[in-house]
């Protein structure tokens, strides 16, 4: 009587577990590591526009309208490149590749995550915003997904658009409009795109190659990625530097200047390491500029946000 009894809560016992794998495995194909990354730029965005911290609401309601986006981007990303995932060693346990949840479920979810978020902003934030971030999801699902990335080894450069859109969503959050300094804070993410993700596909090269897909690094020389790593990286500092006179109304001063003068030189030292071991032929640990260049732009975002709170 005992073991059937056991046998008997042994279901009920296992949902809650197979609720929560069911649960993570929905959040995993949003890939939230990747959205972390783009709201930070989102805030300092939201703060320069509105010259101080924006209403609380506002706020949250563009950051979490922002996560939606974001997340039904990467969900269709997660989608449509569920083949290569399959090949690289990086990606195949993601859910699909796994088998967690069905393509159909995916693409309905991603179409769930794409309406909400796109009727989120447009009735909390500005019409401006929510169309922003409808042409972000479209752009990184479908152009960058489907086209750039499987036919051109500039991908990443034409992949930069989507991924520096949350800077003009949180300004037009805001104003209803863009701005200069929106523009410049989106060259900014764009620029740092390139050192940022060419460290990674260097690192994960073989994964590329063997999954087809023609990545810069997998394509030319490791001297060639790593000199043109190292001029994003210049373009990038030097556009960060802009912003200073296009944004000195919209309190933008010393202090971040400073900052990014500090920031820049050790994001540019660090490229240029990456550049002097390829040189050598040492071991080139590309990894290093990846986690450089995200503490650097999370540390710009903070300056900008600092600067214009004093």
């Amino acid at each position: 009587m005992t073991a059937l009894s056991e046998r008997r809560t042994d279901p009920a016992r296992r949902l809650p577990s197979a609720l929560r794998t069911r649960i993570g495995a929905y959040v995993a194909l949003t890939k939230p590591r990747i959205i972390e990354l783009l709201l930070v730029t989102t805030v300092p965005a939201m703060m320069l526009a509105a010259r101080g911290w924006p209403s609380w609401t506002l706020l949250l309601a563009t950051l979490v309208g922002g996560t939606l986006a974001a997340g039904a981007a990467n969900v269709f990303n997660c989608y449509f490149d569920r083949d290569i995932d399959r090949l690289m060693h990086r990606t195949q346990k993601r859910p699909l590749p796994m088998g967690q949840i069905t393509p159909r479920a995916a693409l309905i979810f991603g179409a769930v995550l794409t309406v909400s978020s796109i009727a989120l902003l447009a009735a909390t934030t500005t019409l401006l915003a929510a169309a922003l971030a409808a042409g972000a999801i479209f752009y990184y699902a479908v152009l960058y997904t489907m086209v750039f990335k499987r036919h051109t080894r500039r991908s990443t450069e034409f992949g930069g658009v989507p991924g520096a859109a949350p800077v003009l969503i949180g300004w037009a959050a805001v104003t209803g409009s863009l701005d200069w300094p929106a523009v410049v804070v989106f060259g900014v993410v764009f620029c740092w795109q390139m050192p940022h993700f060419w460290a990674l596909a260097m690192r994960f090269k073989a994964d590329y190659a063997r999954a087809d897909v023609p990545m810069l690094p997998v394509v030319t020389s490791e001297l060639s990625v790593g000199r043109q790593t190292v001029a994003w990286s210049w373009v990038t500092v030097a556009v960060s530097l802009l912003l200073w006179p296009v944004a000195a109304d919209f309190g933008i001063g010393w202090l971040y200047t400073a900052a990014a003068v500090a920031l820049g030189a050790w994001f540019v030292l660090e490229a240029h390491r990456l550049l002097r071991r390829i040189r050598s032929d040492a071991e080139t640990k590309p990894m290093k500029l990846f986690h450089v260049s995200i503490s650097y732009l999370a540390l710009l975002s903070i300056a900008i946000i600092v600067d214009v709170l004093i």
